[in-house]
This record gives structure tokens, C-alpha cells and sequence, in this order.
């Protein structure tokens, strides 16, 4: 008989002397190099008028905003508010897990604003900076996917499908499994026990839809000039609509559950229908904007929107 695969990885990919490097770190800096190689590849085509130091920097301020946007939105949206008086510090304890991508995204336009502010007589337009970064994000986004199912989190709903997996972290919040070890459940594994447990990797659509079908869509759309804010307006209508129907297969989160009695809707849902509606306006506004030639043509375009 053969049973639901059994997810047991290792979160730490390997040691620095006593030091463990996590997977899901692995991710974010790989993702981060990623965006980083391809985005100097725009920036010499002309898709943004700075030198190399300049996109540097505005790449580190990228990140900066993605971690400290992500964990400020996921404490205030995703956990419960007394935190704020009764341990104010957990906002800083970033290895205890917690990160919102929602938050994040705000604190990369706050941070790519605030750069594009200082340059604003170099670059023409803030959302020349903002459609220069979306093609990017996608190379992250779906990198932190696979670090999530390498730690065995954000586990979907149980399901009987072929490809469903056990979920340790998943047992170990059941009554039943309370208090079993990792290395406990990998024994009771063969026995079929865990079988009726098992869950859809919902990690893996959401590697798939936020990383790979995004990454594309973004990257072959966004090759050929076009239109002020379409580029944005496409990332924002996708990711919303992907991440919004991915979360109908995904278990909520359990300190806040489902937000209707009717068993559906959760936080990710809510967070996701403002960036649908931001995408629809924007792609709306685009037509009425310029196109942005790359560097060799700009000074043909020389209208605003």
C-alpha cells in the first residue's frame, strides 16, 4: 500500500561551526540575488535611468522593506494586539516566524518612494520605479513558498488527492498526536495511521501561481514597452487573485480562523481584494498614460501621467 508522502525536511540546510543556516534564509537570499542579477540586467537595457550604484541602493532598500514591512503587518494583522503592552519585543524576534507578504509589498513602495523621492530629477516617474521592481518580486515570493514547505508550514486542507502529504507541525496540533515527537510520527508513519491526515501542499500552488506563472506572465509582458502603471496593475491583479483563491485549499491561520461563520474568508482573502481592485484600476489608468521607452528612446517620450 503506498502512503502520503511524509514531510519531514530538515529546516536547517547546514551548520557554520554551531551556527545553522535555515533553508528558508537560503531562500530569501537567493531570491534576493536573483532579483538583483536580473534587475542590473533591466537597469542596462534602459528600463531605469540610474547608474549601478543607484539600483543598489534602491535594492537594499527593497529589502529592507520587505522585512521590516512584513513582520510590522503580520504583528498587527495576523496576531492578537496585546502583544503591543505585554511583549513588545516579539516584534523584533523574526526567527520565531511571522511575515506577511501584504506588509511587505507596503513597506517595498514605501521604500522604493522614498528612494525614488531623492532621485525624482533622474527618474521621471514613481511608477517608472514601481513597474521596474514588480517583474522581480515573483523570483522571491516563490522562493519563500518553497522555504514555507520546506519547514512544513502554511499546510492546506485535508485532502485525499494523490499528491497530498502529512504535515508533522500539522499532527502536532492535533489532540490525538499532542505531545509526539517528529521522530514519533516518522515511526508511526508506515503503519498508515497518519494516512487519513494527510493535506494538500499548498505551498507548492502557491510556488507555482505567485512564483513561476507570475514571474513569466510579468517578465514576457513587461519586455515590450508599455504603458505607465500596466506592468504594476498586472502584478497586483494576478498575485490578488491568485493568493485569493489559493487560500479557499489552504487552512487559516489558527489564532484567527475563518472571518465569516459561513466557513470561508480568511485574513489573506481580505488583504487580497484591495490589490485586485488596485490591479483592475491600474491597468483602467494605463491606457491613458505614456508609454516608457527604454534609455536609448526616452526622449520620445515626453508626456506625463
Amino acid at each position: 500500500m503506498t502512503h502520503p508522502l511524509f514531510l519531514g525536511i530538515d529546516p536547517v540546510a547546514f551548520h557554520i561551526f554551531s551556527f545553522g543556516v535555515h533553508w528558508y534564509g537560503l531562500m530569501y537570499l537567493v531570491g534576493f540575488v536573483a532579483a538583483l542579477v536580473l534587475g542590473e540586467y533591466r537597469r542596462r537595457q534602459g528600463r531605469l535611468q540610474v547608474d549601478r550604484d543607484g539600483f543598489f541602493d534602491l535594492a537594499f532598500y527593497a529589502m529592507l522593506g520587505v522585512i521590516v514591512g512584513g513582520r510590522i503587518w503580520y504583528m498587527l494583522t495576523y496576531q492578537p494586539i496585546s502583544w503591543v503592552w505585554r511583549d513588545p519585543a516579539q516584534i523584533f524576534r523574526v526567527w520565531d516566524g511571522g511575515m506577511s507578504f501584504h506588509g511587505g509589498l507596503l513597506g517595498v513602495l514605501v521604500a522604493s518612494l522614498w528612494w525614488w523621492w531623492r532621485r525624482r530629477g533622474t527618474v521621471r516617474h514613481y511608477f517608472d520605479v514601481v513597474d521596474f521592481v514588480a517583474p522581480l518580486v515573483p523570483i522571491g515570493l516563490g522562493l519563500g513558498r518553497l522555504g514555507n514547505f520546506i519547514n512544513g508550514e502554511l499546510w492546506g486542507k485535508i485532502s485525499t488527492l494523490p499528491w497530498a502529504m502529512i504535515y508533522p507541525h500539522a499532527l502536532q496540533e492535533n489532540p490525538k498526536f499532542a505531545g509526539m515527537s517528529i521522530d514519533q510520527l516518522r515511526t508511526l508513519y508506515p503503519s498508515g495511521a497518519l494516512d487519513a491526515y494527510a493535506r494538500q501542499p499548498s505551498e507548492l500552488y502557491e510556488f507555482f501561481l505567485e512564483g513561476v506563472v507570475l514571474f513569466v506572465a510579468l517578465w514576457v509582458f513587461s519586455i515590450k514597452p508599455r504603458h505607465r502603471y500596466a506592468v504594476s496593475g498586472l502584478f497586483a491583479l494576478l498575485y490578488g487573485v491568485f493568493r485569493f483563491g489559493v487560500e479557499f485549499i489552504r487552512e487559516p491561520d489558527p489564532q484567527l480562523g475563518y472571518l465569516l461563520h459561513t466557513g470561508w474568508l480568511t485574513m489573506g482573502q481580505v488583504q487580497s481584494v484591495p490589490l485586485i481592485l488596485v490591479g483592475l484600476f491600474l491597468l483602467w489608468w494605463s491606457r491613458r498614460a505614456p508609454v516608457v521607452e527604454p534609455r536609448a528612446a526616452a526622449a520620445t517620450t515626453t508626456s506625463r501621467a
